[in-house]
């Protein structure tokens, strides 16, 4: 069984800052990388950042974000600047670093709520 527990969404002004954290427990062994989704209202799921030793960022938000492990199973997206168009649900993932980069797993955590006020 596994586990992913998000926390740190809120509600911000646009070019503020916010810390998600998650953290992983179960049968996490043989997974060697996390990622962070977002949601937003009537879009499709999209991966914003992962890490697996290398790091993976979406074009939107190259330079504002930064993703990083805490330990094995516990890893942080830093948001900085952030912009309405940010606005979504923030999951984590378990996943694998392939040669091509990330690759999801079925793990999600609950989500987290990130609106970004203009």
């Amino acid at each position: 069984q596994v586990q992913l527990v998000e926390s740190g969404g809120g509600l911000v002004q646009a070019g503020g800052s916010l810390r998600l954290s998650c953290t992983a427990s179960g049968r996490i062994f043989s997974f060697n990388a996390m990622g962070w989704y977002r949601q937003a209202p009537g879009k499709q799921r999209e991966l914003v950042a992962a890490i697996g030793g290398p790091t993976e960022y979406a074009d939107s938000v190259k330079g504002r974000f930064t993703i990083s492990r805490g330990n094995a199973n516990t890893v942080y997206l830093q948001m900085n600047s952030l912009k309405p168009e940010d606005t979504a649900i923030y999951y984590c993932n378990l996943g694998q670093w392939a040669g091509y980069g990330y690759a999801s797993s079925n793990y999600w955590g609950q989500g987290t709520q990130v609106s970004v006020s203009s």
